[in-house]
């Protein structure tokens, strides 16, 4: 599994994206359908997101933030302190989640779909672990000349996904009421789906 580049670690822990994210990005992804108890996210970076889905989601009572990037496990584990035993951080390697089949009512991926190069088997380990009528819920960014730029800029090893073939993929594997749709962020997509 890929990890994000140096350059893109440290934006996604400043101040103003964090803001931008919890104030702009996430309620546009999570609209106001429920999510939880339980939710596991997909590769947490700094652990930013979780700390405001649990700050905005009182439903939410178990929180599993993970990441393969042991550095940034450390550094979600300090930022989801405040949220008590709702929330841990795992460091697990996303293609192959070490959770039992349908473990969590919810599973959230927040711009890093794309860095996990195997998104198949990503998608296909977050459908084994949802509960049946559990939901998948997350954003990332298509396969277009501004989005592949940036990543040979910032030297990431990524694998970008059409938003077309995200939602075949999804089918695929499984889910229903699958949903792909532009967040209207640098041509970023918002996908939800049912399994």
């Amino acid at each position: 599994m890929a990890r994000m580049s140096d350059l893109e670690s440290v934006f996604c822990r400043t101040a103003p994206w964090r803001r931008f994210a919890r104030s702009h990005v996430l309620p546009r992804v999570l609209s106001d359908d429920p999510i939880g108890p339980d939710v596991l996210e997909i590769g947490c970076g700094s652990g930013a997101m979780a700390a405001a889905v649990l700050t905005s989601r009182p439903e939410v009572s178990t929180l599993v933030a993970t990441d393969v990037d042991p550095a940034m496990v450390h550094l979600a584990s300090r930022t989801l302190t405040p949220h008590g035993d709702r929330a841990r951080a795992q460091q697990v390697d996303a293609s192959t989640l070490p959770f039992a089949d349908a473990t969590f009512d919810t599973a959230a991926s927040w711009l890093m779909l794309h860095h996990t190069i195997a998104w198949e088997a990503v998608l296909a380990e977050t459908f084994r672990v949802i509960r049946p009528g559990g939901r998948l819920v997350g954003y990332d960014l298509p396969d277009s000349t501004r989005t592949r730029f940036i990543h040979a800029v910032t030297r990431s090893t990524v694998r970008m996904i059409p938003a077309d073939d995200l939602a075949r993929e999804l089918h695929r594997i499984g889910f229903s009421v699958v949903e792909v749709e532009p967040l209207g962020l640098l041509g970023a997509y918002r996908f939800a789906a049912v399994r």
